[in-house]
């Protein structure tokens, strides 16, 4: 699942939104990280509602223009909830990664390899 995907799905998890709702959720969600263009979201909305994962929900005129609300399916749920729990995962293994190498006697920063070989990224000795 993209990241695009992930978020737009997120945006949807509450409440159904139009298209402009959907992208001011998906900027604030991501904490300004992810930025999509009009093009670009109903791509992502086409894709989503192909896979049957989000349906349109509604459609009212507002100033004129049509507005179209979408909302996910249950289908769209658990492919969200099992993106997140995949998500965590990584990041939980990630995390534990981080903090074994943090604790590892005898390494220096910027070398790899068993502790005090002595060996750096390509294999010489550094």
């Amino acid at each position: 699942m993209t990241q695009a995907a992930f978020f737009v799905l997120t945006a949807l998890a509450d409440q159904p939104r139009h298209g402009y709702g959907i992208l001011r959720e998906v900027e604030e969600l991501s904490e300004g990280a992810v930025q999509m263009r009009v093009g670009t979201l109903y791509g992502v909305l086409d894709r989503l509602t192909a896979d049957a994962l989000i349906v349109l929900d509604r459609e009212e005129v507002q100033q004129g223009r049509l507005r179209r609300y979408y909302r996910l399916t249950d289908e769209g749920t658990a492919a969200l909830d099992a993106e997140a729990e995949r998500l965590a995962a990584g990041a939980s293994a990630a995390k534990k990664r981080i903090a074994e190498g943090r604790r590892t006697p005898g390494s220096a920063p910027g070398t790899t390899g068993a502790p005090g070989t002595g060996h750096g990224l390509a294999g010489g000795l550094a």
